[in-house]
């Protein structure tokens, strides 16, 4: 396959940077070969500084990308099956409640691997009032991701699991099973395992004064004035001895503290770093520096839709009409319910402030995109995105 024409690609991204988004950035990798580049707009308005390879970004959600992949690798190595009980590795989630009708009530079935690959846990992304504050005590102000599942078994689950998909801290937690299930620091697993591999020396989960000076500017969209501004967040910076409350501007809240490595938010990055990871996974866990990360059935199965009748009602996020969802990533189920020019079996998935991976196994086809805006207009432009992409392509 060989690509006809890229420029309804740059005028796509054109028109976002005309429209709302201060700036944007993008790979396009095809047989494990870069064959588009671009930035677009600014990644500092206020300043006059246009968007360039050099600038680093919160990917939030798109980090899911990365976890995902980390917990494959052990999967087909035998470490675990899917339907196994996470409290193997865990031991505080053995007799976890769930909160029904009123009333909190024993769990009817264990929560597995496959209930935190495939977000139908029965978590939420309700922190919940105190939860910081326990997680802060028994760390010992590491607030580290062993803590963070022992003070998460503690809160009942919305549901029995297995019952329901919900966007939740399924992802981190998956991330705290892989530091018990290997012994290490997940941010030394993945580096380990997956960027050092792919040769991703731009991928890390916690800012250093260098990496903050690379930073784009993160926005906020404010639907009620119609404007973009910097995001400013009242925040207990934990990265400082003893911690202590500001108003910051660059910062992901997902972050919980210097020791947290967050598996569903972490990452910050560059496009020309994430995409290797993204191209490898689109060419079957074979990278472009021919180093293997994951085999291709593994890669397969991540994309297998993993939502029965009932559950595909709870996904129903509009930018992702016609998606089902697999082993933590969205995948094109169906072209004419979602309109879309992506074929079936396309899979990746988003981020908190426009970030988004696109993986195509069959035109061994990926994506990185990212603006940096949170609030960042996903129904608008993840699913256009998609289709401009497939137009350019033979």
């Amino acid at each position: 396959m060989v690509y006809v024409d890229f420029q309804p690609l740059k005028d796509f991204m054109n028109r976002l940077t005309d429209w709302r988004i201060p700036g944007n950035t993008a790979r396009v990798f095809i047989d494990n070969k870069e064959v588009f580049r671009y930035n677009s707009g600014f990644s500092d308005i206020e300043n006059n500084i246009k968007m360039t390879d050099y600038r680093m970004f919160f990917i939030y959600s798109c980090s899911k990308i990365a976890t995902v992949t980390a917990a494959m690798q052990l999967y087909e190595k035998g470490v675990f099956l899917l339907d196994d009980p996470i409290y193997e590795y865990l031991p505080e989630w053995r007799n976890v409640k769930v909160s029904e009708n009123g009333r909190t009530v024993d769990a009817e079935r264990p929560v597995t691997f496959r209930h935190l690959l495939t977000m139908t846990a029965g978590l939420s992304y309700d922190k919940g009032e105190g939860f910081m504050e326990k997680l802060d005590k028994i760390s010992g102000g590491k607030m580290d991701n062993r803590s963070f599942a022992k003070v998460l078994a503690e809160r009942p689950l919305s549901f029995q699991p297995g019952t329901h998909w919900q966007y939740s801290f399924c992802h981190d937690l998956l991330s705290a099973v892989i530091e018990e299930i290997t012994g290490m620091k997940f941010r030394d697993y993945v580096k380990k395992n997956i960027f050092e591999r792919l040769g991703m020396t731009q991928s890390f989960y916690h800012l250093t004064p260098e990496i903050k000076s690379r930073l784009a500017v993160q926005y906020n969209f404010v639907d009620d004035t119609n404007e973009t501004d910097i995001v400013k967040l009242q925040q207990t910076d934990r990265s400082a001895i003893g911690g202590h409350t500001e108003i910051l501007g660059n910062v992901n809240s997902h972050i919980l503290g210097p020791e947290f490595d967050s598996g569903g938010a972490g990452i910050i990055t560059t496009a020309d770093d994430y995409i290797k990871l993204a191209s490898a996974l689109a060419n079957g866990g074979l990278g472009a520096n021919g180093t293997r990360i994951l085999s291709s059935e593994a890669v397969e199965l991540m994309k297998q839709n993993q939502l029965s009748g009932e559950l595909m009602k709870d996904f129903v996020w509009p930018q992702l009409k016609g998606y089902g969802y697999g082993l933590g990533v969205r995948t094109m189920i169906d072209r004419a319910k979602g309109g879309s020019l992506s074929p079936i079996g396309e899979f990746g998935w988003g981020g908190a402030a426009g970030a988004t991976v696109l993986c195509d196994t069959d035109r061994r086809l990926a994506l990185f995109y990212t603006h940096h805006m949170c609030n960042p207009q996903e129904t608008y432009y993840q699913p256009r995105l998609r289709n401009v992409l497939y137009s350019c392509l033979d």
